[in-house]
């Protein structure tokens, strides 16, 4: 770019300025085709057929197969646009005979007859053939490639090309009918003087009727005799290649395993797992009516059938509502919502946890929000209709309620929607991100990362799909209800094939991250596991039938104890507060009083208050920044007498138990010591940890007195990362909730507040951990305490969910600071990017903080223990990952081979005309056996290619530390990684 600004700009303009005159005369000296002399015409933009000038009788035999183009006469001076029906030269399209020829019993169309085309609108002269009477005027048009509005004497049509093109323009950029039509208008007339027909309206029924009809074309629809009638629930839909699907990518006789003896690590390659949530954005107003505006093909793609579903809604429409441990709370705002004049509320859905594709049926519109079971029930029955397999994996942000009495539930439903599987082979997780707001008891019995046979499944993939079908929430708002589902059912297919095209990149970079990842957690288990494994073996053996037990038995017993979590909690301030009170009663020798109320720990817990006060009024002031409203003024005075009073009486025991600490104090020191502050929160306690150094505290305090305030200093410590931790979960939750669910300035706006307040509380933790650790530091030195505290910077500060900051933005931030303003904690939120996370373990260290007391073993082991454990569970969904993902190849190419098959098959299947009994002419055979043919090739072409990307990848995998590792450390307490006699192998 900087090559064309600094040299090519005058050139360029040049050579624009030439384009508009005739250019070179040898262009202009004859007729391009019979060289008769001053040629006045050309295309437009020389769109076709290049810079050559032609006759008029020559311009319209060149253009009488493109109607659309719009045609430029030289005047002398400049081009005049001159459209094809204004030539003297008359240029008519003749349908039903081969270019150039003529029908002797044309019969002419109508004289404004407009054709919708990538060039523009157009008002062009066509004449339909009247040869064969049987040959109706629509399918003339259709023969040319000109989809008509109507079925009887049509007035307008689109060419396929403008329709593909606003296809894929809608499903990418969600451009609306009403703007591509736009967009056709102004280049057709950009001035306004002759602006061409409104065609919005029918245009939009020609997209309607091309999905409606592309998608039973793509199904297989016409290349079976029973034709669109013969269309069963949710074929239209696309399966996704890399989920087991019986009889399509599954190994024969995969049935008939002797599961009880088969390898857990090969057990899980048949799970299905699948992700479900609700999405509030999709609302529906209730416009137009189902008389009006009919469901065409009702279950027959992505969403359920309807007439099911209502039926079972009517059933449960005094309903409790759901309750929910989750602090996301979705469905109770969904309750708060006003929904009067909404057909829909909304719609839930389910996708499969590892590929983002959208399941057959899995799709329902929500009358009441999130609200009630009755809804998502029918919406996840209906997506696994015909379920053939032994195990299912179902994600949900609330699965923790959602799996209570499910079955009794499932018993309300129609018995075709019936789950065939034994109930125990069905795991209920939430989502790795929505898991942390839980309450404790649901963090490892529904968690993904401790689900044997997971890999690396996060569960998030229903919330990341949602992204792409929120850009078309405003425009199906307003649509009526059949004309939104036929919209959404093409979103849902576009979505489904642009992700299955994509997965052959992602599994192959899945699996280098797979081999990769897999071979450095392997090595950091095994050298861990060596280590405790000499110092503890009984306790490594525990932990490791711990394991085992837990996760036989998680799915029967979610409250059974989890070996990846501890069983005490941290050790907080008033813990520390408690013990030594008792031991300063315990002092006394007799167990009497003391002889006054104050001792040293209560005389330095005042001192740590009045700090942690101190800043909580600075930052508070800070916020509130240079002009308070006369309340907030009243209320900073207000807190300011309360803290002055504090500091009179923290003053009044510092002489009993630092008696001499202005003499120890620096001369600087001196000086603040002495000095009257008016603004209490800039006062100086002068703690022991404040002395010079230590000497001066063994002169200046009691004795004893500093290694009470390490202590209280230690607890302190913890208790804030306790608090960082609780305010940056806090805020994921609330964040994540805001852009999910809260829209109108007002509600955002309190939203604002309410983040604005939990900032300051991490802000002030952040405060209160440095402290602490400065004042440890001064008090204890360097030493092995800081293996627990460590440094906390501004990159530390952030959430699981979030990334560090770059430069410009820790600039941004501290511009922030410079002008007075609080700024926002931590890093940037990736609300849409579940990548990172306890499989890589890429967090900021106060994550890994463990809570432990020096001396105490058996903190010390339970450390070790919970360490032990998720290392070992890592290593093990990294080997499970690569297990997986290997499967997920083998399927992609088996399903392949089945899709062509499949085709061949279909190639000959049909005889007749769809909804007719007659054969079927020799062209409509020849089109229904091209169009299988060439989905067979593709699918022939496609496999072949992938079978040489993924051979590299394949070798790679052989090779691997994975496949050699059986029996090391990193295999205990699960199968070797030996492959199965059924299913082994990529297949490449």
């Amino acid at each position: 770019m900087q090559v064309f600004i600094r040299g090519y700009r005058d050139e360029t303009l040049d050579e624009m300025l030439r384009a508009e005159g005739r250019g070179s005369a040898e262009f202009f000296k004859g007729c391009a085709k019979c060289k008769i002399a001053n040629p006045l015409f050309w295309c437009a933009r020389q769109s076709c057929i290049g810079p050559g000038m032609y006759c008029e009788k020559c311009i319209v035999e060149q253009h009488r197969q493109l109607p659309t183009h719009m045609i430029e006469k030289w005047n002398g001076e400049f081009f005049r646009a001159l459209p094809q029906n204004k030539l003297a030269v008359e240029a008519r399209l003749q349908l039903g005979h081969v270019p150039g020829s003529y029908c002797p019993k044309a019969t002419a169309a109508h004289k404004d007859f407009v054709v919708i085309d990538t060039h523009g609108i157009r008002t062009v002269k066509l004449n339909f053939c009247g040869c064969d009477s049987t040959i109706t005027h629509r399918q003339q048009l259709m023969r040319a490639c000109l989809w008509p509005v109507t079925s009887l004497d049509p007035q307008t049509c689109a060419t396929f090309n403008a329709i593909r093109l606003f296809e894929v323009q809608n499903c990418l950029g969600k451009i609306s009918a009403y703007d591509f039509v736009r967009s056709l208008e102004l280049l057709s007339n950009d001035d306004g003087l002759a602006a061409p027909a409104d065609r919005r309206r029918a245009f939009r029924a020609i997209v309607r009727q091309y999905r409606m009809m592309t998608m039973l074309k793509r199904g297989g629809r016409g290349h079976a005799d029973s034709g669109v009638g013969g269309t069963g629930q949710g074929e239209l839909a696309l399966d996704c290649r890399m989920c087991p699907q019986p009889e399509k990518n599954l190994p024969e006789g995969w049935s008939e395993i002797d599961w009880d003896r088969m390898d857990e690590d090969q057990r899980y390659k048949y799970y299905l797992l699948l992700a479900e949530d609700a999405n509030f954005k999709l609302i529906n107003r209730n416009v137009s009516s189902e008389e009006r505006d009919p469901v065409v093909d009702d279950g027959a793609g992505y969403f359920c059938n309807r007439a099911d579903y209502a039926a079972h809604i009517r059933k449960h429409v005094d309903e409790e509502e759901m309750s929910s441990c989750s602090g996301f709370q979705a469905m109770f705002l969904a309750n708060a919502k006003k929904v009067k004049g909404l057909r829909s509320t909304g719609v839930g859905g389910v996708t499969c946890a590892r590929h983002n594709m959208w399941r057959p049926n899995g799709m329902g519109d929500l009358q009441a929000g999130e609200r009630r079971f009755c809804n998502m029930d029918f919406i996840f029955f209906s997506a696994v209709l015909n379920f053939a397999l032994l195990w299912l994996v179902l994600s949900y942000d609330i699965a923790c309620q959602f799996s209570k009495n499910i079955w009794t539930r499932m018993e309300g439903l129609p018995e075709k929607y019936h789950l065939q599987i034994d109930r125990l082979n069905v795991r209920w997780m939430v989502p790795n991100f929505h898991l942390p707001p839980h309450k404790k008891g649901c963090h490892s019995a529904f968690s993904f990362h401790w689900l044997w046979g997971a890999g690396c499944t996060h569960g998030e993939t229903v919330e990341q799909n949602w992204e792409f079908l929120n850009g078309a929430a405003a425009a199906t708002k307003l649509m009526g209800l059949g004309a939104r589902l036929t919209m959404l059912e093409g979103l849902l297919g576009f979505h489904n094939w642009r992700r299955l095209v994509s997965h052959r990149l992602i599994l192959k970079r899945r699996m280098a991250e797979a081999i990769k990842e897999g071979r450095a957690h392997k090595t950091l288990f095994d050298a861990f596991h060596a280590g405790l494994s000499a110092a503890l073996p009984e306790a490594v053996e525990e932990w490791k039938t711990w394991v085992e037990d837990w996760e036989k038995n998680r799915h029967v017993e979610n409250e059974k104890n989890s070996p990846y979590e501890y069983t005490e909690a941290a050790t907080t301030l008033k813990d520390v507060q408690l013990k030594l009170a008792t031991e300063e009663y315990d002092h006394t020798g007799d167990g009497t009083k003391l002889e006054r109320e104050e001792t040293p720990s209560t005389f330095l817990a005042m001192g740590l208050g009045i700090e942690e006060a101190q800043r909580q009024l600075a930052v508070n002031i800070k916020a509130v920044g240079p002009n308070p409203t006369t309340s907030q003024r009243l209320e900073i005075i207000k807190r300011r007498t309360q803290l002055r009073g504090r500091i009179k009486a923290f003053r009044k025991q510092q002489k009993t138990y630092m008696p001499k600490v202005r003499r120890y104090l620096t001369a600087s020191q001196r000086l603040v010591w002495d000095r009257d502050d008016k603004e209490p929160e800039a006062t100086r306690l002068f703690m022991p940890s404040d002395l010079p150094n230590a000497g001066a505290r063994v002169k200046a305090c009691a004795a004893g007195l500093d290694s009470v305030e390490a202590r209280l200093r230690t607890g302190e410590a913890g208790e804030a990362l306790d608090g960082l931790r609780a305010g940056l979960r806090t805020r994921t939750a609330t964040t994540r909730f805001k852009v999910r669910n809260w829209s109108g300035q007002r509600v955002l706006t309190r939203g604002q507040g309410i983040l604005r307040q939990i900032n300051l509380k991490i802000h002030g933790n952040k405060l209160r951990y440095r402290y602490a650790r400065q004042a440890l530091l001064k008090l204890k030195g360097h030493g092995a305490w800081e293996e627990e505290f460590k440094v906390l910077t501004e990159d530390d500060v952030r959430a699981l969910n979030e990334r560090a900051l770059t430069e410009e933005e820790k600039a941004s931030r501290e511009h922030l600071r410079m002008a007075g303003e609080v700024p926002e904690e931590g890093g940037i939120a990736a609300l849409g990017d579940v990548v990172s996370g306890e499989t890589h373990r890429h967090l900021s260290w106060i994550w890994y903080a463990v809570s432990k007391k020096e001396g105490e073993d058996e903190r010390l082991h339970e450390a070790l223990r919970v360490e032990w454990c998720k290392a070992y569970l890592r290593s093990r969904r990294w080997r499970e990952e690569l297990v997986l993902v290997e499967e997920e190849m083998r399927r992609t190419i088996e399903y392949g081979d089945w899709a062509r098959r499949r085709w061949l098959t279909r190639a000959t299947a049909r005889t007749v005309l769809l909804g007719k009994s007659e054969a079927m002419s020799a062209e409509v055979a020849e089109g229904v056996r091209a169009y299988a043919l060439e989905q067979a090739d593709r699918e022939q072409r496609t496999n072949e290619e992938l079978r040489v990307q993924w051979a590299d990848t394949s070798a790679r995998r052989a090779i691997s530390a994975g496949r050699k590792s059986a029996g090391s450390a990193g295999d205990c307490g699960g199968g070797g990684q030996g492959e199965h006699e059924v299913g082994g192998g990529v297949g490449v």
